[in-house]
């Protein structure tokens, strides 16, 4: 005969230390615990109100230049650094942890178009609408830690005169090379005075230009003539060329999948392209009210942050149709710029009313040191409301977001007319002989053209 008896070793459930917490034993049999369920879609429902009642995105705000900030670069040898550039051609480094200006580059002037920074973060290349592109020495991260270096104030290392105003400039991932965008689009080497290779297709101005992330000598631009074009260095002609309905202000590379780019464009959505493959967008991002009009993809390659005129900062998915977050305030006007940090931890925003803002990337983040049991909870919740995401409930708490007032009924308005439009579509088509109309996705709908 068999006898069944409860044997535990005293070692199991024995604290070894006072502050120890005690064990606990959980039998995860279902037909013991039958209301597993239910307790778990409760607890998915509180951590959704929970993100609402933490969520406070904003940080603080960094003052100090005297006009509109047109233009932002990052730092990638010091984590804390960001570049700002205005339109009075004040060029400021500043430090993001404790918010303070490190250092000024004067020199412009004009309004700063663009600015970019080294592969190694040693140099600083700005360009303006005074035609000139200007090369400035970083201080070092020992001299940006110090607390008397706020007064600090830098020469230019050497001044490129052009012919026309330049509009953007960027550098190469992996190289001594920088492009600068204008009335054409002009390959420059550090050591030269003059561009080793210029390139242009049309009349129109180039408004915007990108290195792409994992081939160097790839490049892509935009152009006031509603045109998204690509450049291979290693030929003497352009590569391709795409014509879309609206301009296109800025463009971002997906550093994680660099086939990939997504485009801020004039009609408040932006596309994401296959390089490979321009004849269709891969997906629409809607969502904004006014033209975007900058754009940065986190370093991870799975989200990246738009800014708009509608006075908005917006985080959309890479592959996502809508977006995740919102950001916006009272005093904050026009934004012109945005960047996520290097560690995709921040957003930077700069906008028309002179300021640099300072976001959290995930609005209910913690600040601070965050306990081990504290970083097992979090995950705990992230799992349980992805898991009941689709729920009617906790859907609808998740997706919220308190809108200003002329912003929430510019949407509606917009969402009223792509209605309208598409009921005469309809129409349309329902009144036409079979096959005559064809109804093009919103994939295809904005190009024109694509030019090889």
């Amino acid at each position: 005969m068999k006898v069944k008896v409860i044997s535990r070793s005293t070692d199991e459930f024995t604290r070894e230390r006072s502050q120890d917490l005690q064990r606990v034993f959980h039998n995860f049999d279902p037909n013991l615990r039958t209301q597993e369920k239910a307790v778990e879609y409760q607890r998915a429902l509180n951590a959704a109100k929970l993100d609402k009642i933490f969520a406070r995105p904003f940080i603080g705000a960094m003052d100090g230049h005297i006009d509109a900030v047109s233009c932002m670069a990052k730092n990638p040898n010091y984590l804390k650094g960001i570049f700002s550039g205005s339109m009075d051609g004040d060029i400021r480094l500043w430090d993001i942890a404790n918010r303070r200006t490190v250092c000024r580059f004067p020199g412009h002037q004009g309004a700063v178009r663009g600015l970019t920074a080294s592969t190694d973060g040693s140099t600083l290349v700005s360009c303006g609408t005074d035609c000139t592109v200007r090369l400035w020495n970083v201080p070092v991260a020992t001299i940006m830690e110090s607390g008397n270096s706020s007064d600090c104030s830098s020469e230019p290392r050497a001044v490129y005169m052009g012919e026309n105003a330049y509009w953007a400039v960027d550098h190469q991932w992996s190289g001594d090379l920088f492009a600068t965008a204008g009335a054409q689009v002009d390959i420059w080497n550090h050591n030269r005075s003059q561009p080793v290779n210029s390139f242009k297709w049309g009349t129109d101005s180039v408004i915007s230009v990108r290195f792409n992330p994992g081939e160097p000598n790839l490049l892509a631009t935009s152009a006031s003539d509603r045109s998204i074009m690509l450049y291979d260095l290693r030929v003497s002609s352009p590569a391709r060329k795409l014509i879309m309905r609206t301009k296109t202000n800025s463009i971002s590379w997906n550093p994680m999948e660099p086939m990939n780019f997504t485009a801020a464009n004039e009609d408040c959505n932006c596309y994401s392209y296959d390089a490979r493959k321009f004849d269709e967008a891969k997906c629409v991002h809607k969502d904004h009210v006014s033209a975007v009009m900058d754009i940065d993809f986190s370093p991870t390659g799975r989200e990246f942050v738009t800014g708009s005129y509608d006075r908005t900062v917006r985080i959309f998915q890479y592959n996502g149709g809508h977006s995740r977050e919102i950001y916006h305030t009272k005093r904050m006007q026009r934004v012109f710029c945005v960047k996520f940090s290097c560690d995709a931890s921040y957003v930077i925003s700069g906008s028309d009313d002179t300021n640099l803002r300072l976001w959290k990337a995930k609005a209910s983040e913690q600040l601070g040191i965050v306990l081990p049991r504290e970083q097992r909870r979090h995950e705990y919740n992230e799992a349980l409301k992805k898991r009941y995401k689709h729920l009617p409930e906790v859907k609808r708490i998740v997706r919220h977001r308190h809108l200003p007032k002329p912003i929430y009924k510019a949407g509606v308005l917009r969402r009223v007319m792509i209605e309208a439009e598409r009921r005469k579509d309809h129409r349309r088509k329902a009144h036409s002989a079979p096959g005559s109309i064809v109804t093009e996705p919103m994939r295809k709908r904005r190009i024109i053209k694509e030019v090889e």
